[in-house]
């Protein structure tokens, strides 16, 4: 999955829930960005690997609901 599409498809899900997403730092392997208080580590790499990006997902569970990004 690329990066972009699954910042993106994180992004408007938290907007439609009213969450708080943002950026909190940049580091040189990883961006750590904030879910409703939560950190979530997200690799700088271009292409995501699908099991780290359904990781990723469900670590956004606790703010945006069970499976959120299969509705």
């Amino acid at each position: 999955m690329r990066r972009a599409v699954l910042l993106a498809k994180i992004s408007k899900a938290a907007r439609e829930r009213g969450a708080i997403w943002e950026l909190r730092r940049e580091g040189s392997n990883h961006s750590i960005l904030v879910l409703d208080g939560e950190q979530i580590p997200v690799p700088r790499h271009n292409e995501i690997n699908e099991m780290t990006a359904v990781g990723i997902m469900k670590q956004c569970e606790g703010a945006l609901g069970e499976r959120w990004w299969r509705q």
